[in-house]
């Protein structure tokens, strides 16, 4: 098996892409999953917080409300008045009752309402209530002494309806002339309108808990009715000791199948807690379709990978092996130094085959040197003798006036143009020139790129007229034309436009000159690289140490561009120093300003 795998180059990187694809792949759907599984149960926190706060705003109505109906009462003045005699007096009570039964059945919550005379056996009701076993009235247990307001534990009660649960309020009523006790005010809540609307919430989609826990522990009010009554310690052992009295928070209880996240909101009238319990088996559920997907989504990654992978590779590796047999056939006569491979992979035959195309190319290399020295020596002599200018534009001439007399207008005109160009180029062997003939010189140059490339960039100049006739080195903006119509416009979509502004320094007397273009611009690595590469020899060298290397670039690393920017470079720093050097600044898709400034010049140094 490692045999097979090591023999083939398409072989090893399949697998090796291959599996630095899916490790990562995996790793980030196993994050996505539980990153999602947190979020979940986040969401549902937050959500069950949320319905807390409603439970208990509609709570906190319902005992407000009966905190304010029984100071109305206790200091009604018919209910002082009844109460402070020694003895009932009948028509007073009944109208007492039915004024009370009327407020209790404007509110639906309001199981009864009664009061107890302290000074006479009568009791007022708004209800009948009997004993569980239906034997005698049923009255609530009421404090002894000068005991304040308090409110019950949940019991049961039985009317002519069945049996219901309720919460008492119950508080003393004292005359408003001496302050002493003159009887018992009770006003009942029924559970069940305390807890009608708990289901409608939907706490934990529906599938969670929610009960109304009193201040010593007792189940005041619960979804499940048959926890009424009941203490949360012999329900849920240690729960109450997780819960922050009088706080609002979350936390966990349980374990495994019983395990679940608890929601405590506090009540803030009475200092009762509202409990929620989320079973975790809900985001068991909700995490297995989250996996699933997780799972189907790494698959499908995986396969689509591994196939982009081998396809990539395949097409990488068999023009290595065509390369291989052919490279194989060469039969050299003076062998080279060999090429030790260590494997026996496309890789290694390619070496073998190296080799041999090595020893090879060095056996016709001395002839080459010697051929080529020769060569170049006979070249430049014919080419010294045949380059003649007069001799050159005359030629042009001739083919200009053949292109006139054909009717060939866009050849005639790109011929005297490259004519023109050629002319100002040569300036007579001289280096220096006006400002005004370098932009006839780029105006020649344009006309004859125009031809070549219509409708596709537009040159603007803007050039102080004072500038015009004072000198400069020959041929700086051609370079930088031709690398912003080249490297710029031409990369990008639509016509471009290149700005050339040769301006007069307002501070020193030194000339700045801008080229400008709004072409395909480079990104931030590529400009870098562009800086560094076009950096003078002799500018490099003073450059610090560490910083050396990134200033002198491999020729071979330069584009077309790249060498028109170093020339231009380093004729400014031979010819007016390092303060002359050119500015390049690029942004990808805004394209690229090249600028630089020069000292003004009344005639050639």
């Amino acid at each position: 098996m490692v045999r097979w795998l090591t023999s083939s180059l398409q072989r090893k990187l399949s697998v090796v892409v291959t599996a630095s694809m899916i490790v990562p792949l995996v790793a980030l759907g196993l994050f996505a999953f539980l990153f999602a599984s947190r979020i979940t149960e986040e969401k549902t926190k937050l959500s069950g917080m949320d319905t807390l706060k409603q439970v208990e705003a509609n709570l906190r109505y319902m005992l407000q409300d009966a905190e304010n109906l029984s100071i109305f009462l206790i200091g009604e003045r018919d209910i002082q008045q009844y109460l402070s005699r020694d003895e009932d007096h009948e028509p007073d009570r009944l109208d007492i009752v039915g004024r009370m039964t009327n407020l209790a059945a404007s509110k639906k919550y309001i199981a009864n309402i009664a009061i107890y005379p302290g000074r006479f056996d009568a009791s007022l009701s708004t209800a009948t209530w009997y004993e569980p076993d239906g034997e005698g009235l049923f009255y609530p247990s009421l404090p002894s002494g000068n005991a304040d307001k308090r409110w019950t534990g949940v019991y049961p009660v039985r009317n002519y309806a069945g049996i219901q649960n309720v919460i008492t309020l119950i508080r003393p009523i004292r005359s408003i002339h001496n302050y002493r006790p003159i009887g018992w005010l009770s006003i009942s809540l029924n559970e069940n309108a305390i807890s009608k609307g708990w289901p409608a919430f939907g706490l934990g989609r529906g599938e969670g808990s929610l009960e109304l826990i009193g201040n010593t522990g007792e189940v005041l009010s619960s979804m499940d009715k048959s926890r009424l009554g009941l203490h949360v310690s012999d329900l849920e052992p240690g729960l109450i000791t997780r819960i922050q009295k009088g706080h609002s928070g979350t936390t966990t209880y349980g374990e495994q199948e019983r395990k679940r996240t608890v929601l405590y909101y506090p009540e803030e009238l009475t200092g009762w807690t509202l409990v929620g319990m989320v079973p975790y088996e809900q985001y068991r559920s909700e995490n297995s379709y989250i996996i699933i997907l997780t799972a189907i989504a790494v698959a499908l990654s995986a396969l689509i990978s591994g196939g982009l992978v081998w396809f990539t590779v395949r097409r990488v590796t068999r023009p290595l092996l065509v390369l291989t047999r052919h490279l194989s056939r060469i039969d050299p006569k003076r062998p080279l130094p060999l090429f030790r491979a260590e494997s026996d992979d496309e890789i290694g035959k390619l070496g073998e085959s190296y080799n041999l195309l090595g020893a090879h190319i060095e056996w016709l290399k001395e002839e080459i040197i010697r051929g080529e020295a020769r060569k170049k020596e006979a070249d430049l002599r014919v080419l010294q003798a045949q380059i003649n200018p007069h001799f050159l534009y005359n030629t042009l001439s001739s083919i200009h006036w053949i292109a006139l007399m054909s009717k060939e207008n866009r050849i005639a005109d790109m011929v005297e143009g490259l004519s023109d160009f050629l002319r100002i180029s040569l300036n007579k062997g001289q280096d220096y020139c006006p400002v005004a003939q370098e932009i006839a010189h780029i105006r020649h140059y344009v006309r004859v790129q125009s031809i070549r490339f219509p409708d596709q960039f537009v040159l603007h100049y803007i050039v102080d007229p004072a500038l015009e006739q004072r000198m400069m080195l020959k041929l700086l903006l051609q370079p930088l034309v031709e690398n912003a119509m080249i490297h710029g416009i031409q990369q990008a979509e639509g016509q471009g436009t290149i700005t050339i502004m040769i301006q007069k320094d307002a501070v020193v007397e030194r000339m700045n000159i801008l080229v400008l273009d709004d072409g395909a611009g480079m990104e931030l690595e590529q400009l870098e690289q562009l800086r560094a590469s076009i950096i003078p020899a002799d500018e490099s060298n003073m450059l610090p140490q560490g910083s050396r290397s990134q200033g002198k670039q491999p020729e071979q690393s330069l584009s077309d561009g790249g060498y028109g920017l170093r020339n231009v470079n380093e004729r400014l720093f031979l010819h007016y120093g390092t303060d002359a050097l050119l500015e390049i600044h690029s942004k990808k898709g805004g394209g690229t300003r090249i600028s630089f400034s020069i000292p003004i010049l009344e005639e050639s140094p």
